[in-house]
């Protein structure tokens, strides 16, 4: 469906996953060898908190319908800004038309939201899912896609005070309103979340073959592993990504999470948790 990198840790200029990596988000635009698409071309988007950001900081947001390997407004913004905590995003639309509005990472205040999958059979389930959505946040609704309605569920339901309950408590609604409309499987795919100082990064389906979702290890051990690896050198103790699939080949560097889990990264690393395991 899509694929989508975050990162937390020092400082860093976008460009170095998204565009220089081996296997960077826009190598996998065009080339997606875990993807339920090997193509991902109907638009990208970008997300970052600025230097120096305190809690609460709204993060900027950059979204175009071009394919990722085709706009240069990419390349020169990634290689320009520097961020601790940034999203992106590349589509393979499977429904809503290509629009910008439609293009994650989506944002409410605070917060960074973008999802790899797909709510099953959306069209029987959007108007009771639209419908739940609280009056007060509809209007920050601005595109068609099942992803968006999902986020701002979620906002409803508890995200702001508790993301994983509140995204258990938005996939419960998911899944009962599919149900209801005998839909077999209502949630499909990976999510990340970022108030701008946590990820949340969540893997779960209803069919339990959940899209593909993985996280580096920490820095100091790829050192360890790979003392010539020069590129290595260009993080810092505290970076860390998640991502739809691995950005190079080497052994170790990444672990893949497990299905119905919840990958939680701050300042102190990884920390897994059971996510509607049951």
């Amino acid at each position: 469906m899509c694929r989508w990198l975050a990162y937390s840790g020092e400082p860093l200029r976008p460009s170095t996953v998204i565009l220089d990596a081996k296997h960077s988000l826009v190598a996998q635009s065009l080339d997606s060898p875990l993807g339920a698409e090997t193509v991902n071309g109907d638009g990208f988007g970008v997300g970052w908190y600025p230097v120096g950001s305190v809690a609460g900081s709204i993060p900027a947001t950059f979204h175009s319908t071009e394919p990722a390997w085709n706009d240069e407004n990419l390349r020169e913004l990634t290689r320009a800004v520097e961020s601790p905590l940034f999203f992106s995003h590349v589509r393979a639309a499977a429904g809503p038309p290509i629009q910008r509005t439609n293009c994650h990472p989506f944002r409410y205040e605070n917060w960074l939201f973008m999802h790899n999958g797909f709510l099953g059979e959306f069209k029987k389930m959007k108007r009771d899912l639209t419908f739940a959505i609280d009056p007060s946040l509809y209007p920050s609704v601005l595109g068609t896609t099942d992803s968006e309605v999902l986020f701002h569920l979620a906002l409803t339901l508890g995200l702001v005070d508790d993301p994983v309950k509140g995204m258990n408590a938005a996939i419960d609604e998911v899944e009962r309103v599919g149900h209801e409309h005998g839909v077999l499987f209502p949630m499909q795919g990976t999510i990340a979340v970022s108030d701008g100082a946590t990820i949340w990064a969540f893997r779960y389906s209803s069919q339990g073959r959940s899209r593909t979702l993985f996280h580096s290890v920490d820095i100091p051990t790829i050192r360890e592993m790979y003392p010539d690896v020069e590129r290595v050198s260009q993080f810092g103790d505290h970076a860390h990504v998640v991502v739809s699939e691995p950005l190079n080949d080497l052994p170790g560097v990444f672990h893949e999470v497990p299905e119905a889990t919840v990958a939680i990264l701050d300042r102190t690393g990884y920390h897994h948790e059971p996510f509607r395991s049951e």
